[in-house]
């Protein structure tokens, strides 16, 4: 799904870190490379709060996103790559 703001949303079959394993492990097959994976549910309990399972991967390679950001260096708000993973309300991933 397409929304307004360019965000795609593409329903996941799969629990949230299985989604996230998933996606890490094409990434990885495609030679970039995972800068980080944020667990936001993780960091909330340790608040002492709850969230619905949400985690953000961070991917890229400097050898391709370089070049965009020399040519344009606002591109750098953009790069590296995200994807969140959330479970909606409805228990939707």
């Amino acid at each position: 799904m397409n929304d307004s703001e360019g965000i795609v949303s593409v329903e996941s079959r799969f629990e949230v870190p299985e989604t996230l394993d998933r996606l890490a492990e094409t990434v990885t097959g495609l030679g970039l490379y995972i800068f980080a994976r944020i667990d936001h549910a993780a960091g909330a309990r340790e608040a002492g709060m709850t969230l619905r399972p949400t985690q953000l991967l961070i991917f890229g390679n400097p050898k391709g996103g370089t070049p965009l950001m020399q040519d344009r260096q606002i591109a750098s708000v953009d790069l590296p790559m995200k994807a969140l993973t959330w479970e909606d309300q409805g228990g939707k991933i």
